[in-house]
C-alpha cells in the first residue's frame, strides 16, 4: 500500500493575516510571525545609521525598534499615542524601551519638536496607516528630520486593504480601488487604516520633499511557504531570513506590508 504524500500547505485566510497573533481559528500563523519579526528586525539593523545618531521612533510603543535603535549606539526619542498604546505588532505588548527615552504625545503632529532636530525618524509597526492624514504625519516627519535625514516607515499594502474589502464584501468599494487616490479600509474591530500601493507611497514621500531610496514588501516569501519550511524544520529560520533579504524585488506591492525608505532632500 502506498502512502499519500501530504498536501502542501494551503495559503492561509486573510482572518489569519489580520490577526498577527497567530491563533486565527483553524489557522495558525505563529511560525510566520515569528519570521515577520526577525525579518523586521534584521531589515532595521541594517538600516540604521552606522554612527551614533539621534533617532525618533513613532512606532506605538511597542518597544522592539526602539530597542534595537538605543542598543546600536543610538540616542532614541520613543513617542508612544496613549491611545493606540497596546496595538500594531505582533505578540509584542507595550513596555519601555530600554535605553530610550519616553514620552507620551500624538505621533502625527509632532509639534513638540523643533525643526531638524533628529537625524533618523523610525515608523513600524504600521502607524502611518492608522494616521488617516498621512500626508500631514509625513510633512512633519520632514520638518523634524535634518536635512539628509532618513524615515524608515510600514504601511498597510493595497494588497491586504483589498483582501479586507473583499472579505467584509465590499464590492462596491473594490471597484473603486483603481481610480482612487485615497483607500480607507474598515476593519472588523471598528478601526479604519489606509492602504496604499507602492506608487501611492513614492507619491506621498515624493510630495513631502523626501528621495525614495527604495520600496519593499516586509516579506517577499508567502505566509504558506515559511509555515511549511519551519514546520519541517525549525533551525532553518536564520536561513529563511537571509534569503528575504537577499530576494530580488520583482514587484514592490506584493505582501500585505510595505516597507520604505527615503532621505530628505535639501
Amino acid at each position: 500500500m502506498h502512502s499519500v504524500p501530504s498536501a502542501r500547505p494551503s495559503e492561509p485566510t486573510i482572518a489569519s493575516l489580520r490577526d498577527s497573533s497567530g491563533t486565527a481559528a483553524g489557522d495558525s500563523l505563529a511560525r510566520y510571525w515569528t519570521f515577520y519579526r526577525a525579518v523586521a528586525d534584521a531589515q532595521l539593523a541594517r538600516w540604521l545609521p552606522r554612527r551614533p545618531s539621534r533617532v525618533l521612533d513613532l512606532s506605538g510603543g511597542h518597544g522592539r525598534s526602539a530597542d534595537h535603535a538605543a542598543g546600536a549606539g543610538h540616542a532614541v526619542l520613543e513617542v508612544r499615542d496613549p491611545d493606540r498604546a497596546g496595538r500594531g505588532a505582533p505578540h509584542d505588548e507595550p513596555r519601555p524601551a530600554r535605553g530610550a527615552v519616553p514620552l507620551v504625545g500624538d505621533s502625527g503632529t509632532l509639534s513638540y519638536l523643533v525643526d531638524a532636530s533628529v537625524d533618523a525618524v523610525v515608523a513600524e509597526n504600521r502607524v502611518l496607516s492608522r494616521h488617516l492624514a498621512t500626508e500631514a504625519t509625513i510633512a512633519e516627519i520632514a520638518r523634524v528630520l535634518r536635512p539628509g535625514g532618513r524615515v524608515l516607515l510600514c504601511v498597510d499594502s493595497l494588497t491586504l486593504g483589498m483582501a479586507l474589502l473583499a472579505e467584509r464584501n465590499y464590492w462596491a468599494h473594490l471597484s473603486d480601488v483603481p481610480s482612487a487616490e485615497v483607500v480607507l479600509v474598515p476593519w472588523p474591530d471598528g478601526t479604519i487604516t489606509r492602504s496604499f500601493s507602492s506608487h501611492q507611497l513614492r507619491e506621498l514621500l515624493a510630495d513631502a520633499g523626501f528621495d525614495v531610496e527604495w520600496i519593499r514588501p516586509r516579506t517577499v516569501l508567502s505566509p504558506s511557504t515559511v509555515e511549511h519550511v519551519l514546520a519541517e524544520s525549525p533551525r532553518a529560520l536564520p536561513r529563511l531570513v537571509r534569503t528575504e533579504l537577499n530576494a530580488q524585488q520583482s514587484d514592490e506591492s506584493l505582501g500585505v506590508h510595505l516597507l520604505a525608505s527615503a532621505r530628505r532632500a535639501g
